[in-house]
């Protein structure tokens, strides 16, 4: 760590740098070198080969990535950042299975755990700036070999996730012309991905930005849509064009398969919502995260109640959960499975469907970019702390990590082995995989969360000294940790007694509830390579690394909120 990450919160204050009851408190940048010389463009975007060059450091810089990330950019992967194939198109296997509210209670139970947990991450990520990430505070406040495993976990997470996402994008394009093979579609779009990661993390932070606010006003498009098809609205002749209401949740009915179908979305549900801890990924490659990030945590709730509660609660209201059309009604991919675009071909909507196609295949992809940067950041993270070979400490002169890119995106070509006969269970492998492989990670984050309080109390510590504070306190963390193990039960119950009906073969079992054994294989291979155990509270390390933050200006900041009228007040406790 750099000598200004080592320091204690409130020790020292930087009278230069005070500011006059700013609209937000500035704070000490931690763990960014002295300037180094400014590249030119072409290298500094990747364009040409002297990019490819190793970056030059200065001693003692640990972060290694350059913070070059701005506020917007935090705040629009936050609010849209990860919404691709498990929401738009996973949610229709999730209403055939459960009916409209069994998903709708499921989404909201996975959106009020990943309230707690994001929260959580930003309490530790603004007081413990780390590139790479999560994984690092497990090591830190749970258990170094544990951390291995989560660490590993998350790459291996993203690297599957990447060829689920190009499988959804060719078979998306197949809605308009299916005469073309899914494996040119597959190819356009992993070579795409390549091309937006040669311009290293700007090209990530633009594309999230660009593609994040096309999927939020395409929402609210579908959304006031939905809102007009339900009240009768549609065309004359459509399947809307009379008042149709809660209909559907009482013909075909609310529940399929009872308490099975129930249990069953929870997979589907944890793997839409994966990928929203990457906001703080994200933040350690921000000029100001600990300024920055706070507003983009609290975009996460609002991403949560616009996109997945309202989103699919019109969805329950106008599809049918025994519609053919729907992904689980089928063996594969069908180019009609997402219930947003059967919106739209049932209310006759010319183009409407399409248009709906079109925002599914730039949410695909964004996310297909979210998999590289996730899964190449924690591998350099990795390999930095000794978890990983060496060679993908390499991060080169346009700011990428080289290697760790390179190999994430060699998981890309997998994509094409679900075009063979087999696919279709392909494809339920590495659902099953990259779905509960988020559980553990988010599980992890409100574990270290609820250790790092105990820790920082027994040091003498009040939570005065913590100048972000998570919503729930330690108790939304125990809450988050209570229904991530909840969620594990519910799909090891699925995994014995599917929602078909009878009991599952040892491979169905398998096939559900994968991703725990291998996450017990890298705990192991954790523990063999550090050889540690869980860290006992007095153990664990609170000022190693801690930001140093200008508590002046932080002070001044709290004095004049509580100044405000309460609508204010509480405007910036939502949004800023």
């Amino acid at each position: 760590m750099s000598d200004i990450e080592k320091g204690s919160a409130g020790s020292s204050h930087d009278k230069e740098t005070r500011v006059d009851a700013a609209p937000l408190p500035a704070y000490e940048s931690a763990g960014v070198a002295e300037a180094l010389p400014q590249e030119d463009f072409m290298t500094r975007n990747g364009l040409n080969l002297a990019s490819f060059k190793p970056r030059r450091y200065h001693t003692g810089d640990s972060t290694e990535i350059e913070r070059t990330m701005k506020s917007r950019h935090l705040h629009m992967i936050a609010i849209g950042g990860s919404i691709g194939a498990g929401f738009f198109v996973g949610s229709g296997k999730a209403l055939h299975n459960g009916g409209p509210a069994s998903l709708l209670i499921d989404f909201a139970i996975i959106g009020i755990m990943m309230f707690n947990v994001v929260y959580a991450l930003g309490e530790l990520a603004v007081m413990f700036p780390v590139t790479g990430g999560f994984y690092t505070y497990s090591t830190r406040f749970i258990d170094p070999s544990w951390g291995f495993a989560m660490g590993w976990n998350y790459v291996f997470q993203w690297a599957i996730v990447l060829p689920l996402e190009l499988t959804v994008c060719g078979f998306t394009v197949g809605y308009w012309n299916q005469d073309i093979s899914v494996a040119v579609w597959i190819t356009i779009f992993l070579v795409a991905i390549i091309i937006i990661n040669v311009f290293g993390t700007l090209g990530y932070a633009e594309e999230e930005f660009w593609a994040s606010a096309f999927k939020l006003g395409a929402t609210i498009v579908f959304l006031i849509i939905c809102l007009v098809m339900v009240l009768g609205g549609g065309p004359k002749g459509s399947r809307y064009d009379h008042y149709t209401g809660a209909a559907l949740w009482y013909s075909p009915g609310a529940f399929a398969n009872g308490f099975r179908g129930f249990c069953s979305c929870f997979v589907t549900a944890a793997f839409a919502f994966s990928g929203t801890e990457l906001v703080g990924l994200a933040a350690a490659e921000a000029k100001n995260p600990v300024k920055s990030l706070p507003g983009a945590i609290k975009q996460v709730f609002w991403r949560i109640t616009l996109f997945y509660i309202l989103g699919l609660f019109f969805v329950g209201l106008l599809i049918p959960y025994d519609d053919q059309n729907l992904l689980g009604a089928n063996p594969f991919i069908n180019v009609n499975a997402s219930p947003f675009v059967l919106v739209g071909k049932y209310a006759n909507l010319t183009g409407f469907d399409s248009f709906m196609n079109v925002v599914i295949l730039v949410s695909v992809l964004s996310l297909g970019v979210s998999c590289v940067y996730g899964g190449s950041r924690t591998l350099t993270a990795l390999a930095q702390q000794g978890y990983a070979p060496k060679i993908f400490t390499y991060v080169d002169r346009s700011n990428r990590p080289l290697f760790s890119v390179l190999v994430i995106i060699a998981f890309g070509p997998l994509a094409y082995v679900n075009l063979a006969a087999a696919g279709p269970t392909v494809f339920d492998w590495l659902l099953s995989l990259s779905g509960l492989a988020a559980l553990f990670t988010w599980g992890s984050i409100c574990l270290s969360h609820i250790r790092f309080r105990k820790a920082w109390a027994l040091k003498g510590h009040s939570v005065e000294e913590i100048p972000f504070r998570a919503a729930g306190g330690v108790w939304g963390s125990w809450l988050g940790l209570v229904l991530v193990v909840l969620v594990l039960i519910a799909q090891f119950y699925v995994a014995i007694c599917p929602p078909g009906g009878g009991f599952n073969t040892v491979e169905g079992f398998f096939v559900q509830y994968l991703a725990l054994p291998v996450v017990i294989v890298f705990w192991i291979g954790g523990f063999i390579w550090k050889r540690t155990s869980w860290l006992r509270v007095d153990q664990i390390d609170v000022d190693t690394g801690r930001r140093e933050h200008d508590w002046d200006s932080i002070n001044a900041y709290r004095a004049q909120l509580a100044a405000m009228p309460a609508w204010k007040r509480w405007w910036h406790k939502l949004f800023v």
